[in-house]
């Protein structure tokens, strides 16, 4: 029997619903109606599928778990169905836009499996987001009051021809240090969902799927990272080498029916953090699977199925969908469906500083080195500079209270860097043993707290057991009663932690500039991995990518080791495209005396926002190119960036400025590639026309 339920008034409250041959149905539309989830007990296995404007975007996909009372996976029955509306709006300041307001239909189905336990799904559809999670009641005799969840069936099953733009899971407690997964594996994209992950281990969230991809373009399959010579556009239009485009389709891609962006949110201490599978094949099709983390990870410490308290509930599973880029790039659901876990102990502020060592290295972790990155952020009005590892044998706790003391008289605040803990890893660097455990957290914050430091940067996590989970809460809780804020390097992607936790920062989780510093390959390929994240990790959450780097070499002289491959342009305008609300400007005291940098670039610097009211996609394809547009106030700032080989030609659709409006426009010159500022004006239409250089980057603002 099916039930359709309407997103608004139309809504009903089904029970006892009368079995038949066929099984049962359960239907929920989006408040606009265009999308649709279809929740089925019929065959073996329960089942969910999604549709977008009536195009299948997953196909009937099992649901399910397997909790140590009991088997969810199989012969599960819906007994109930309840549908409610959702409208709610809140504010946040760090992360890709201030004010939100969420409406969508939440649908709760109860289940119940061959033995008559029980449990429900909740199911919150908005219109271009699926949020769902399992919903685990006491059963019988109000017992077991908890449970383990050995596995979960959640599958994700896409159309034929779908391509899939992926970065792997690692191995456990492999590469430097035994440190992995560290979150930082390379992207492959446009790839065929049989292709196996590069470890066999499946793939890290957030997964960005090209649904119809196949023959949409003419890489679509193949091995490439920006990109190549005859593909389509993400606009749809062509040219000789793929290098125009129009954005008024706002990224619509040729024949692709659309795009599909898996993730999950609302991870704490109370569950693990989860990835998807290899593909599997099962039949004539096939499906990626949630996977828990390895036993391996942690150092074999915790375990790698998570512990729940009865009543409870499973994180939420995420899915964004578009017939374009504009809803994955712009999506909000990983805040929409969580709530603050405790409130702020002060107003935390935003902003950007400097970091001595992803240039000068090490070596520079000393009193007098750190005093010129102070007098440099100082110089340029950056509200924060980082000290990195081995402060504390390098400086000392008493003269690090008298640097903190002298960045203060400047007008600038400390953040200190901490390995996590003492048995995840075998990194070397110090402060070590300072963050896992509750007294020594308390001990140690209250020392940054007494000394003005503001913030703290913790490195080297063991993966996303539950352990780990809970190791990052409390680090965040802790950090919060003594006015830090956290950011985190070395760890797992956030899951909601910027509105669940309001001391969270960022994190890493990418492949991020400090391996630009270290080899001239990743140097190379910065353009194509600057023109992924927008898409995917930077969609999902906030991102400490670590640097607009200024110095023309990498190397303290700014003489030796590799170029920078990317232009002054493309740096300045990845500090819009980049999200995060404390951002690295990894500029050296250098860059103030050599007068390499025009005095245009270093006013813009000055003058760069980190926080954001409003974000708008404007044109792209991951990997290839980017344009972002985003609020700061009243101000707007377009930013986009090319990581192709040939010059881009775009005409860009620019809602946010007036018709006629004559723009600053930094950009690559066409002949020299050095660095200008001109003006450009808006046509009539309300748009404008611009070209974007080979690894550049171009900002237009009023």
């Amino acid at each position: 029997m099916k039930r359709f339920l309407a997103p608004a008034l139309l809504l009903c409250l089904l029970s006892a619903l009368p079995v038949t041959a066929l099984g049962r149905e359960a239907t929920v539309a989006s408040p606009g109606g265009n999308l649709v989830v279809t929740i089925s007990d019929e065959g073996p296995q329960a089942t969910y599928a999604v549709t977008l404007g009536g195009q299948p975007m997953v196909l009937p996909s099992a649901l399910g778990f397997k909790a140590d009372f009991g088997d969810f996976t199989q012969k599960l029955t819906i007994t109930a169905t309840k549908a409610v509306p959702v409208d709610k709006r809140y504010t946040m300041r760090q992360v890709k836009q201030s004010q939100f307001h969420y409406v969508a239909t939440l649908l709760t189905v109860d289940f119940e499996n061959a033995r008559q336990q029980k449990m429900s799904m909740e199911f919150s559809v908005s219109d271009n987001d699926v949020a769902f999670r399992y919903l685990i009641p006491r059963q019988k005799n109000d017992n077991p009051k908890s449970a383990v969840i050995l596995e979960e069936t959640t599958a994700f099953s896409l159309p034929a021809g779908t391509t899939t733009f992926l970065t792997p899971q690692s191995k456990a407690m492999v590469g430097w240090e035994r440190t992995k997964p560290s979150y930082e594996e390379d992207y492959r994209v446009d790839r065929p969902m049989t292709e196996r992950s590069q470890f066999g281990e499946g793939y890290t969230f957030p997964c960005l799927f090209r649904v119809g991809g196949a023959g949409a373009t003419g890489a679509a399959g193949t091995t490439g990272r920006s990109g190549s010579a005859g593909t389509t556009g993400a606009s749809g239009t062509t040219g000789s080498s793929g290098t125009t485009g129009n954005s008024a389709s706002s990224g619509t891609t040729g024949s692709a029916e659309g795009w599909v962006l898996i993730s999950e949110t609302g991870v704490s201490s109370q569950y693990c953090g989860s990835h998807l599978s290899d593909y599997k094949t099962v039949g004539a099709s096939g499906a990626y699977q949630i996977a828990y983390p390895m036993a391996g990870e942690n150092n074999g410490i915790g375990s790698a199925t998570p512990g729940i308290a009865l009543p409870g509930t499973t994180p939420w599973r995420t899915i964004t969908m578009g017939t374009t880029l504009k809803p994955i790039v712009e999506t909000t659901i990983q805040y929409d469906v969580v709530e603050p876990l405790y409130e702020p102990s002060l107003p935390y502020t935003y902003g950007r500083y400097t970091w001595s060592w992803l240039i000068w290295q090490d070596n520079s972790i000393n009193y007098d080195d750190q005093v010129q990155f102070i007098d440099l952020a100082s110089k340029m009005g950056f509200e924060f500079c980082l000290v990195d590892n081995w402060w504390d044998k390098n400086i000392g706790r008493e003269r690090m209270a008298e640097l903190s003391r002298y960045a203060q008289s400047k007008g600038v605040s400390l953040m200190l860097w901490y390995n996590s803990n003492g048995f995840e890893n075998d990194a070397p660097q110090t402060p070590r043993q300072c963050m896992n455990s509750s007294m020594a957290r308390d001990r140690e914050m209250a020392w940054l707290q007494s000394i003005g430091v503001k913030g703290i940067k913790v490195d080297f996590f063991g993966g996303d057991k539950q352990e780990t989970m809970k190791l990052y809460e409390d680090i965040l809780y802790n950090a919060n009663l003594y006015g830090l804020q956290c950011i985190f390097h070395g760890c797992t992607l956030p899951r909601g932690w910027e509105r669940m936790y309001p001391n969270y920062v960022a994190s890493e989780a990418v492949l991020a500039s400090e391996n630009v510093f270290f080899t001239e390959q990743h140097a190379k390929t910065q353009a194509f991995e600057l023109t992924m994240h927008p898409f995917c990790r930077n969609a999902s959450g906030t991102m400490d990518w670590g640097g607009i780097i200024m110095n023309k070499y990498l190397s303290k002289d700014n003489k030796g080791r590799h170029k920078r491959y990317t232009t002054d342009i493309f740096e300045m305008a990845s500090g819009i495209t980049n999200q995060t609300a404390v951002q690295c400007v990894a500029m050296q005291p250098n860059n103030l005396t050599e007068n390499e940098l025009p005095q245009f670039e270093l006013d813009w610097l000055r003058a760069m926002p980190t926080t954001w009211d409003e974000t708008q996609f404007i044109d792209g394809y991951p990997g290839r190119y980017v344009v972002l547009a985003r609020r700061h106030g009243d101000d707007w700032y377009v930013a986009g960036l090319n990581a192709l080989k040939e010059p881009l030609k775009l005409t860009l659709d620019l809602p946010m400025f007036t018709a006629g409006s004559q723009l600053k426009y930094y950009v690559d010159d066409r002949k020299s590639g050095q660095p200008v500022l001109t003006t450009l004006k808006v046509d009539k239409k309300g748009r404008a026309k611009v070209e974007i250089q080979p690894n550049g980057g171009i900002i237009l603002q009023k």
